[in-house]
């Protein structure tokens, strides 16, 4: 059977204040055209299906038109929720789902409820274990939905997840493609750019361990960079079709296509997906960023190796107007040795100002001559008023 398996859309993603949702649109467009070139059995997106829990409407259109669009191509689809996604708001659109055709899961309910199962065109049959992300304070509550003995839900939330996926996986059989799917961070997994830091850390990340040998193949969410685990069966992450932010512009968005049967071992190729809009950052100085080569889609970050001066950053923003943000490089202040500040007595507000813009430094005589016209206009009226 094949596989088409992404993850972590994040629909609705925003960029420094920048709308990503048209580029989104067209990046879905292209998942949908190597998915009917591709022909893929099934297709499995491994959670953050969306930017936040409480997306705009115009998300869930978007999130609902390309699943449906998905599975018109013939395909399977099976969809979990990650931890950017409301879990209860997913479940309550199964009625739709389930007419569908689509299988989607939002929170954990009973074991039966998770273990997906089909069969190809050619007759192949395959199963699923499909889990939606699990919080460390819902380990307990999920256990529990799965019937686990008191003393197995006093454990640790890698405990947790692994009687999870051993509950699923007992209906594995050697007949059949044996599959698992998750939104979580696995001990090994090199963290992208993107992802929360609170659901990345130590207490959330689990050993590979925790899947069975007998698994073909694991569909994973969570981290954004591409990448394959090192386990005892084929463990890997789909990276995202965006790069959510600057931290992730070395990134390639793509798809991974799988390859497997129930006797041959699963081979994964990665499929870019062209659309997507490059993210790049530029440093150095006025006359290098002049002369710097830019991708005319890319959206930017600027860092300007220069004083901070009145008008640098209008300029820049004419230069570069894909620009999202323009920034002074830390390298420029990084370092600087400040002097102690002089005792403002006895000093006048124009040396007091000229000690601020040293230590800001600042370097424009423009700056220093509308202080003083505003400095002279404030003090006239005073002095009046006096009078």
């Amino acid at each position: 059977m094949r596989i088409l398996h992404t993850s972590d859309w994040h629909i609705g993603a925003t960029l420094k204040g920048q709308s990503r949702m048209p580029e989104q649109y067209q990046v879905f467009a292209e998942l949908v055209e190597i998915t009917r070139a591709e022909r893929p059995d099934l297709v499995i997106v491994a959670g953050d299906l969306f930017e936040t829990a409480a997306p705009s409407a115009a998300a869930q259109k978007l999130l609902v038109r390309t699943l449906s669009t998905l599975r018109q191509t013939g395909a399977d689809v099976i969809a979990v929720a990650g931890n950017h996604d409301h879990g209860a708001a997913l479940d309550a659109l199964r009625g739709w789902a389930d007419a569908a055709g689509i299988t989607l899961r939002g929170t954990i309910g009973s074991a039966a409820d998770h273990l997906i199962t089909g069969r190809t065109a050619d007759g192949e049959q395959w199963r699923c274990a499909a889990l939606p992300f699990v919080s460390q304070r819902y380990a307990v509550r999920a256990t529990e939905l799965f019937e686990l003995t008191s003393a197995e839900t006093g454990q640790s939330y890698t405990d947790h997840l692994r009687r999870l996926v051993t509950a699923l996986s007992t209906s594995f059989t050697p007949d059949s493609v044996n599959l698992v799917t998750g939104h979580l961070t696995v001990v090994g997994g090199k963290v992208g750019g993107g992802e929360r830091e609170a659901h990345t850390v130590a207490d959330y990340a689990v050993p590979a361990t925790i899947f069975p040998p007998t698994t073909h193949y694991v569909a994973l969410g969570h981290l954004h960079r591409r990448q394959k685990i090192t386990a005892g069966c084929p463990v890997h992450y789909s990276g995202g079709p965006i790069a959510v932010d600057f931290g992730e512009e070395s990134y390639t968005p793509g798809v991974l296509i799988v390859d497997v049967t129930a006797d041959t071992p699963a081979q994964v190729r990665h499929v870019p997906l062209t659309e997507a809009v490059p993210l790049q950052t530029l440093r150095g100085t006025l006359a290098e960023l002049r002369e710097a080569k830019t991708d005319p889609r890319a959206w930017l970050r600027v860092y300007a190796k220069e004083k901070s001066r009145a008008g640098l950053r209008d300029e820049l923003q004419e230069l570069f107007p894909r620009a999202l943000t323009v920034q002074i490089d830390p390298s420029m202040t990084a370092g600087d040795e400040r002097p102690a500040r002089p005792t403002r007595a006895g000093r006048t507000p124009r040396q007091l100002f000229g000690d601020y813009l040293t230590e800001k430094g600042v370097e424009d005589p423009a700056v220093t001559a509308l202080f003083d016209r505003l400095y002279d206009r404030v003090s006239t009226v005073a002095e009046e008023e006096v009078a």
